[in-house]
């Protein structure tokens, strides 16, 4: 008579046991949703892409899951290190982050040789290599026509990525210079002369002096004519 209510026990904690092990969340379904939305992410990406998913904890207690749902928070974009979150909606509600990192094997550009501030660039200061630009800055040039023929910001040591920041855009209308300005709407353009007041690259704002001497504002576009603002 005394045994019994041991074994019941025993019995009892094996049963919860059993339980607990049966109702772990397994690390598979939960991987693989990560991996579908990543890979779905970086379709289209240029380069050789390579996806490393950290796997689930297998001593978490989460309950099973059906269809683990993945998602990225708003703030994470499926490139370089980043989180990527599964939740679970139903038969129990629960979120997991998993770290994730993403890399792009491309080719890019690097200063051949110490570049000095101003310099234009051409191909000979330009050095092609290959690597993992999601681990270098965003605005990395992966294009040399992007490159040459542009002046230098800053003066730059041999062997920096080249960013598009550190360059200067090609001027599309020169202070002095005579240019053409318009304004447009759905039925009508009319366009006129004049002086151009100040330099400016493609997009930039242009003040421009008239024939008879009014001044008016408008964008440089990139073939060398002014957009008046309205």
């Amino acid at each position: 008579m005394i045994g019994r209510p041991v074994n019941l026990i025993i019995v009892s904690a094996l049963f919860f046991a059993t339980a607990n092990a049966i109702a772990q969340q397994t690390s598979a379904p939960v991987e693989t949703a990560a991996r579908a939305l990543i890979e779905e992410k970086t379709r289209g990406l240029p380069g050789e892409i390579s996806i490393e998913i950290s796997p689930l904890d297998p001593g978490n207690r989460l309950p099973p899951c059906p269809v683990p749902i993945a998602f990225l928070p708003s703030s994470a974009r499926a490139w370089g290190a980043f989180s990527v979150g599964v939740r679970c909606e139903s038969p129990a509600a629960w979120t997991i982050y998993l770290q994730a990192r993403v890399k792009v094997v491309d080719g890019y550009f690097v200063a051949a040789r110490p570049l000095s501030a101003g310099q234009i660039l051409g191909s000979a200061d330009l050095e092609h290599r290959r690597g993992d630009i999601a681990a270098l800055p965003g605005d990395v040039l992966t294009d040399a026509s992007l490159a040459t023929g542009r002046p230098t910001r800053q003066a730059l040591a041999q062997g920096t990525p080249l960013q598009a920041r550190m360059l200067r855009t090609p001027e599309a209308v020169r202070q002095g210079s005579k240019v053409t300005v318009f304004s447009q709407g759905e039925a009508f353009r009319v366009s006129n002369t004049g002086r151009a007041l100040n330099s400016a690259a493609p997009g930039e704002t242009v003040r421009v002096r008239l024939p008879n001497n009014q001044v008016v504002t408008g964008t440089a576009l990139h073939d060398g004519t002014i957009e008046i603002n309205p």
